[in-house]
């Protein structure tokens, strides 16, 4: 029998600052605290540990479908401490489980890191915007702050489509309608083609899993609606490629003519650890559109895309390097993680170094 239940080990996770808290068999309660793993106990937990805390908290439903499908996204929420979203799956046989936590307000723009030009692109009345970045860098927070300044700052009609619901909007000056995967719509694709029928006048997605929900959303933009969605990729040049790889070779060129219509900018973003307080900050690269990227994309030649935003400053681009040497001149980051995280470590180098020898010689 294990010493705690499953709403302890959050608490625990919560009281830390954990983003995550992860139950797996043959291993102690684990949260993820500023990016990093750490244990909340040192007690082991076995198959039926973690079978029984995950089961607890679901319907019965949803236990059937985890049975069958052998995972399951879904979100609770538990009083006094907030809203998590859960991952139950099987490993080797037995059941675990992560479980993020989702805060209790949704944080503005400028407040995760982001600039007014990010802020601007809520501003868009159509097209494509993409928040893009690995599991765990803040993706899901940025769009829900963008909904949240698009539906406070516009009269619009909103509709989410997400899996599972995260963070609960308030209209405010819009009307908002947020649909689950799972619970209230089969598909993104198909709650995508629904939000079409729906007087839509932006649609949020929270991510950009399959073709048909790709080809959907590109068609949404297209035809007069704001689009805002997500993709697991780290650069600009990543994201497209990964949007036309997944399309067949012979619709490329379709696609490609599209997307340089439609895109309308694309953010990707890092979280790095603060070499300067707890906690992690925000590094970004920003593609926006204009002529040379359009023809760039309609030709798809992405290996130009870093030297399009290198130079597009004025349009509001700047890349991740640029992102990281800010970040690393003001003493938020580490020279490591900059490299980590960097396109071309020469740059990162030469750049520090020489300010580094401009600042002693400016103290000497």
């Amino acid at each position: 029998m294990h010493a705690y239940d499953l709403i302890e080990y959050l608490s625990m996770a919560v009281e830390r600052g954990g983003s995550d808290l992860h139950l797996s068999a043959g291993a102690a309660p684990t949260a993820r605290i500023h990016g990093t793993l750490e244990r909340l106990t040192d007690e082991i937990l076995d198959a039926n540990d973690t079978r029984e805390m995950v089961l607890a908290v679901l319907k019965e439903s949803q236990r059937a479908k985890l049975e069958h499908e052998w995972e399951l996204d879904f979100a609770i929420q538990v009083d006094n401490l907030g809203r998590f979203r859960g991952n139950a799956c099987y490993v080797l046989g037995r059941i675990e489980a992560n479980f993020r936590h989702v805060p209790d307000s949704i944080p503005e723009l400028s407040e995760l890191g982001h600039g007014p030009i990010v802020e601007s692109f809520c501003k868009f009345r159509s097209g494509l915007v993409l928040v893009t970045g690995v599991s765990g860098s803040g993706k899901t927070t940025t769009l829900c702050s963008m909904t949240q300044q698009i539906a406070r700052e516009r009269s619009a009609n909103i509709v989410s489509i997400e899996d599972p619901i995260e963070f609960i909007f308030a209209h405010n000056n819009s009307l908002i309608r947020q649909r689950q995967v799972g619970a209230d719509t089969q598909s993104f694709s198909l709650a995508l083609k629904s939000a079409l029928r729906q007087d839509a006048d932006v649609i949020i997605v929270s991510e950009l899993r399959d073709l048909e929900t790709m080809r959907t959303a590109i068609t949404a933009a297209e035809t007069g609606h704001l689009v805002v969605s997500t993709l697991h990729t780290t650069d600009a040049t990543a994201t497209m490629s990964r949007i036309f790889d997944a399309f067949p070779e012979e619709q490329q060129d379709y696609v490609a003519a599209q997307l340089s219509n439609c895109l309308k900018a694309v953010i990707c973003q890092h979280l790095l650890p603060r070499a300067d307080a707890e906690g992690r900050v925000l590094a970004s690269e920003i593609l926006t559109m204009n002529h040379s990227m359009a023809r760039c994309i309609r030709d798809r030649r992405f290996s130009m895309m870093p030297g399009l935003i290198q130079v597009g400053a004025k349009d509001g681009m700047h890349t991740i390097d640029d992102s990281l040497l800010h970040l690393l001149l003001n003493d938020h980051i580490l020279l490591d993680d900059a490299l980590g995280r960097c396109r071309d470590k020469d740059f990162i180098q030469q750049n520090f170094h020489r300010a580094m020898k401009e600042r002693r010689q400016g103290n000497a």
